[in-house]
């Protein structure tokens, strides 16, 4: 079993199922995100950070999610370089078909989503875990952190808010490219479900990006 994993197609199933898995938690953070938008104060979004952050089995997915973090970059890592050494030299002729070309760029967005996710973190995890401050102006209740007035804080910032819209562009891209070779590594590639794969993580590379993007627009020109 253990050859299997570290065989090149036993890293692109790790790889792969990490990244499944990454995409299924992505859903849900969005849909806590949105919270932010509704006109109550934060009420329910505080309801949802008060779950996330407390709730037994959370806090067992929570090291999940950070392994799966680790393989799917480390594995993405490892078998980008492995495809650099076994191509030292550039073909003569280049595929320009769309799926080469989300490819070929997928380690500079993966870079670009590892850049992001530490200052994400900074600004969020590692303030609940008492390693970094809060965002200048946010005072939290004692014993508490207060995630509602750290997003606004954070979106009504034009360069932090751009800087956010830009990643999620940048995910987006990686996400077009990921979702349907993740699919192939789990030997889906067929004709029936193909076309069907392809749709679903069009949208999804598309929908995701666009509904947290949403939040920082809306912060930025409509939140009084």
């Amino acid at each position: 079993m253990s050859n299997i994993f570290c065989s090149s197609i036993g890293k692109k199933l790790l790889m792969s199922l990490a990244g499944i898995f990454l995409c299924v938690f992505l859903l849900v953070h969005l849909g806590i995100n949105l919270m932010l938008l509704r006109n109550d104060g934060g009420e329910v979004f505080k309801l949802c950070v008060e779950f996330m952050t407390t709730n037994i089995l959370i806090k067992i997915v929570e090291p999940v999610l950070f392994l799966a973090f680790l393989i799917h970059m480390i594995w993405a890592a490892i078998l980008q370089v492995q495809n650099w050494m076994a191509r030292p030299s550039k073909y003569a002729v280049t595929n320009h078909s769309q799926s080469s070309f989300f490819s070929k760029y997928m380690i500079h967005t993966g870079i670009i989503i590892f850049a992001f996710l530490v200052l994400h973190f900074v600004n969020f995890y590692f303030v609940k875990l008492g390693l970094t401050s809060p965002a200048q102006g946010v005072n939290p209740v004692e014993g508490e952190h207060d995630f509602y007035n750290m997003a606004i804080n954070l979106f009504t910032q034009p360069v932090y808010s751009v800087i956010y819209i830009a990643f999620f562009i940048f995910l987006g891209f990686h996400f077009n490219h990921a979702f349907q070779s993740a699919f192939q590594t789990f030997g889906l590639n067929h004709k029936k479900y193909t076309p069907a794969i392809k749709f679903i993580g069009l949208a999804y590379s598309i929908l995701v990006p666009a509904g947290f993007a949403i939040i920082p627009i809306y912060f930025m020109f409509f939140w009084k």
